[in-house]
């Protein structure tokens, strides 16, 4: 292995800066960091692959291997569950929520109703309660087609509802655990922009070093990375916050990957790899506590690619 050559902050992130991250061109971002990985100039691209410097034996080389619920809440100390990650436990507003919530507005409804036609003036009454009786058949017509602004009254009914700083919180620490773990474990970005309605960053990866290939079978290497990818946002969102919210997209991703590996994932398999990937991310955010924290920070003042690059970078 070729020893880190000592460079300064301003060095780091001219060197960052040379590199074209905006045109999401893998081949090319590829190239060039691992030419600064050989030429001692960066140390963090691709450190999860490299099994010389892995810091412990949790994985080697990004290798699989089975993890059941109770082995994963065991290793992270209790800190990420079954139920934390909303895989096998259950969600924050689940069916019988909606249930609950649906009889109480009907139920609700229907006395109010009832109250209006015997306390109002006979017409007054009348209009008044063929609006109230709309309002079940709006909440069902709402949660029907948008079902997230049903759970988002549900949560707030509760009293579980997320500030604008904790919610601002939980996307960065999600988006810098998957900005991390990616770089760490060698995948070129695809596109890096900001989302409609935070305004805060979000990054995307490529499956692989060589960009997006339509319809090519992956390899079990790029469905283990992927996994690790995938479950880092949610796993950082329970290490702060003890329930994740963000990972069903992540999710969703990671089985449309699954789907297109030139080995069968069976359900079993499926549950396994995804445990396996929750695991190894969490080692990798324990093991790279400080620099995570300051991609946090990066990302909630919106610093561009190059920036988060060279503070990953700057901290070997």
């Amino acid at each position: 292995m070729i020893p880190k050559i000592s460079l300064s902050k301003e060095e780091v992130s001219k060197i960052s800066a040379s590199i074209d991250f905006a045109a999401g061109d893998a081949v090319s971002q590829v190239q060039e960091l691992d030419s600064l990985v050989e030429e001692g100039k960066f140390g963090m691209w691709k450190k999860a692959t490299r099994e010389s410097i892995v810091s412990t034996a949790l994985f080697r080389s990004l290798r699989p291997y089975p993890v059941s619920l109770n082995m994963l809440s065991q290793r992270t100390g209790d800190r990420i569950t079954g139920e934390s990650l909303g895989v096998g436990g259950d969600p924050d507003v689940n069916l019988d929520d909606f249930k609950d919530a649906t009889i109480a507005v009907t139920l609700g409804s229907t006395a109010l109703a009832i109250a209006a036609l015997a306390l109002l003036p006979e017409n007054v009454g009348a209009t008044v309660c063929y609006l109230i009786a709309l309002v079940p058949v709006a909440w069902i017509g709402i949660g029907s087609s948008s079902p997230q602004i049903l759970a988002g009254a549900i949560m707030a009914a509760r009293g579980d509802a997320e500030s604008n700083e904790d919610r601002d919180d939980r996307i960065c620490r999600h988006e810098a655990a998957h900005f991390l773990c990616g770089y760490l474990c060698g995948l070129p970005v695809k596109q890096y922009s900001l989302l409609e309605d935070s305004g805060l960053p979000c990054v995307e990866f490529h499956v692989s070093a060589e960009g997006e290939i339509s319809n090519r079978e992956l390899e079990p290497e790029e469905i283990a990375t992927m996994s690790v990818v995938a479950m880092s946002g949610a796993v950082a969102e329970a290490m702060k916050f003890e329930q994740a919210r963000g990972g069903e997209n992540d999710l969703l991703q990671l089985e449309s990957l699954f789907r297109r590996s030139k080995e069968f994932y069976g359900a079993a398999k499926q549950q396994d790899l995804t445990r396996w990937g929750a695991l190894a991310a969490y080692q990798l955010l324990n093991d790279h506590r400080s620099v995570y924290e300051s991609l946090v920070d990066a990302l909630k003042s919106k610093k561009s690619v190059t920036e988060c690059v060279a503070i990953v970078e700057g901290s070997c």
